[in-house]
């Protein structure tokens, strides 16, 4: 099932969600589905708040040489970032459309769960790092523009609020 994600202001994106604390059938198909919706969506990642779930976890899969490599994060944590910083531009399926240059570790650890329960741990670097601190951000109720200067974040935030009004008025 392909799930509508959720965009900019609903109060889903700005909570924190809940640890998931148990592993069932009813997870495993809501973790199918959000790979499903990430993949109708074009996107590389899709933490559970952008489906309107306020749980504590997330789907990436980068699909290097156009192949899938899905992982499942729960109740992800960054236990160690670089110093060094990187800047690269990002996007969000919840901020349709709009992008911006956003700086973060360059390099990260990130613990994990995987979906059958066991720990795991993954080192990052590169898009990689960038998507799965991203990811997180989104459980901790962060979005990308809350990265970015007042300026820079309320004319994407004036864009977007555009955008949608203007779709909503073609669609009447």
């Amino acid at each position: 099932m392909i799930y509508p994600i959720v965009v900019y202001g609903d109060p889903v994106l700005e909570r924190p969600a809940e640890p998931v604390t148990e592993f069932n059938a009813e997870l495993k198909k809501l973790v199918d589905d959000m790979f499903e919706s990430m993949y109708a969506a074009h996107g590389v990642g899709l933490a559970a708040p952008q489906v309107g779930v306020g749980l504590r976890f997330a789907v990436v899969d980068l699909q290097p040489d156009d192949t899938r490599a899905p992982v499942v994060l729960i109740n992800p944590e960054v236990i160690a970032c670089s110093e060094e910083q990187a800047t690269r531009e990002e996007g969000c399926l919840s901020l349709p459309g709009q992008y911006a240059d956003v700086t973060r570790s360059a390099r990260v650890t990130v613990r994990y769960t995987d979906l059958e329960g066991a720990k795991r741990r993954i080192d990052a670097e590169g898009l990689l790092a960038a998507c799965l601190q991203h990811e997180i951000d989104h459980l901790d109720g962060i979005l990308f523009v809350d990265h970015l200067s007042a300026l820079k974040r309320n004319m994407i935030l004036r864009r977007l609020a555009k955008e949608l009004r203007q779709k909503r008025a073609e669609a009447m």
